[in-house]
């Protein structure tokens, strides 16, 4: 399934591919579908494996993701040692879940490359492929809600998208 881009001359080109994940089981099933399916493309470049990170809460509603898709919600007055606490578990949650992948791709032979960045995840995740200068990118999604637009407007630019829908 792992498809050959070539320049004239018949060398293969590098095919940099990205997978963005969460705490969620489709994008745990997104990355076993590329370690799965695109063998030859992640063997020839490094596999990106992106998470965002929640951004400091203007309203002072804190959400602290944990790996087992529980949330943790608080309202509170936001002090600045409190903002700093959520942000620092924020980034050890987000260190930790590519850990994960990252370990999970070792156990299959790939190279794997992780990156996390604070902010909303459609715009963190678009900055990051143009940034990197991404071929593909690989997302789990339950549905196409939020992400529609994000595929959308890459589609548009030319990037090949393959989205998991079907965790099975």
């Amino acid at each position: 399934m792992a498809e050959h881009v070539t320049e004239n001359g018949g060398v293969p080109l590098e095919r940099k591919v990205m997978v963005a994940v969460d705490d969620g089981e489709y994008s745990h099933y997104a990355l076993m579908w590329v370690l799965d399916n695109l063998e030859e493309s992640i063997t020839k470049s490094p596999l990106v494996i992106f998470t965002a990170q929640p951004p400091p809460s203007s309203n002072h509603s804190f959400t602290a993701a944990a790996l087992s898709s529980a949330r943790m919600y608080c309202s509170v007055s936001a002090n600045p040692e409190y903002t700093y606490t959520i942000q620092d578990q924020n980034r050890k949650i987000a260190f930790a879940l590519l850990e994960k992948a990252k370990e999970i791709c070792a156990g299959r032979g790939v190279d794997a490359e992780t990156l996390t960045e604070v902010g909303d995840p459609q715009t963190a995740i678009c900055d990051a492929v143009q940034r990197l200068n991404i071929s593909l990118l690989v997302l789990g999604e339950r549905g196409i809600g939020k992400i529609k637009r994000l595929i959308l407007s890459y589609l548009q630019k030319g990037l090949q998208i393959y989205i998991c829908f079907d965790a099975q």
